[in-house]
C-alpha cells in the first residue's frame, strides 16, 4: 500500500472510530434524558397522598399506600443473600390479606440479619395476628439475585416469583408489592431501603467515557500524523 493511500485509509479509519465513539456518548445522553423523565414521574408518584386499601390496584407503581389488614405469617418467606448496611441477611416478605377485598398483596416488611453460625437459623420474626394497618410505597417486585439452583420453595429463598406463591396460597395476589417503611413496628425489622434511583449518573458516566475515548482517538491521530512527523521533520 502507498503511503499516501495508508495515511487516506488511516484518516477514514480514525474518523470513523471517533464518530462511532461520539455516536454512543450522544446514545447514552439520551438513555439519560429518558431515565431523567422516568425518575421525575416516580417523585411525582411519589408524592401524590397515600392510596388507601380500597384504591390499590396493579397500575400504581411508586404510589404511598397506607393498608388495613391481617397478616397471613404462616406464608413469611425469607429472600436470602440481600445485604444491607453492610451486613448479609435476609429481605422478609409476608402476604397481608387486605380487609374487605378478596385479593392479598405481598408485602417486603423489612430485613433481618443471618446467623453467623448456621445460615438456616432466622431470627424470630414478630407478627400481630389482629387487624394491621402499614404505610409503605409500592414497586413491582422484590429484586432478584443469580440462583444456581432452580427455584425453590419453603422458608429461605434466593427469589420469589410471585404467580409461583399465588399457587401456593391459593389466593389471588395484587401484580405488585409493597415496601413497608416506617421505623415505628416493633417487629425488630431495619427498613433502610434504597431511594428511588433511575440509574441518571451511570448513565452520564458512561456517555464521559465515550467522548473521552472520542477526543482521545483524534488526540493521538492528530499526535502521530501532525505534530510528530513535524518534530521529525524539524530534528533532521
Amino acid at each position: 500500500m502507498k503511503p499516501s493511500t495508508r495515511a487516506v485509509v488511516l484518516f477514514l479509519l480514525t474518523l470513523a472510530a471517533a464518530g462511532l465513539t461520539a455516536r454512543l456518548g450522544f446514545w447514552q445522553l439520551d438513555r439519560a434524558a429518558q431515565k431523567e423523565t422516568l425518575q421525575a414521574a416516580v417523585l411525582a408518584n411519589g408524592a401524590m397522598p397515600p392510596l388507601q386499601t380500597a384504591e390499590l390496584s396493579g397500575a400504581q407503581l411508586h404510589r404511598r399506600v397506607q393498608l388495613t389488614g391481617h397478616w397471613l405469617a404462616d406464608k413469611t418467606v425469607f429472600l436470602d443473600n440481600r445485604p444491607m448496611a453492610g451486613r448479609s441477611g435476609f429481605y422478609v416478605l409476608t402476604p397481608l390479606q387486605l380487609e374487605g377485598r378478596p385479593e392479598l398483596v405481598l408485602v417486603q416488611r423489612g430485613w433481618s440479619p443471618r446467623d453467623a453460625g448456621d445460615r438456616s437459623r432466622l431470627q424470630p420474626v414478630p407478627t400481630p395476628t389482629g387487624l394491621v394497618t402499614l404505610s409503605g410505597r409500592l414497586i413491582a417486585a422484590p429484586s432478584k439475585v443469580y440462583e444456581f439452583a432452580p427455584a425453590a420453595s419453603g422458608v429461605i429463598r434466593q427469589n420469589l416469583d410471585l404467580q409461583d406463591l399465588e399457587r401456593e396460597v391459593g389466593r389471588p395476589f395484587l401484580p405488585v408489592t409493597v415496601l413497608q417503611q416506617g421505623g415505628e413496628v416493633a417487629d425488630g425489622l431495619l427498613r433502610a431501603w434504597a431511594a428511588p434511583d433511575a440509574g441518571l449518573h451511570k448513565h452520564y458516566g458512561y456517555a464521559f467515557q465515550w467522548f473521552s475515548l472520542s477526543a482521545l482517538i483524534l488526540g493521538l491521530y492528530v499526535w502521530f500524523q501532525t505534530i510528530r512527523l513535524r518534530k521529525q521533520a524539524k530534528s533532521v
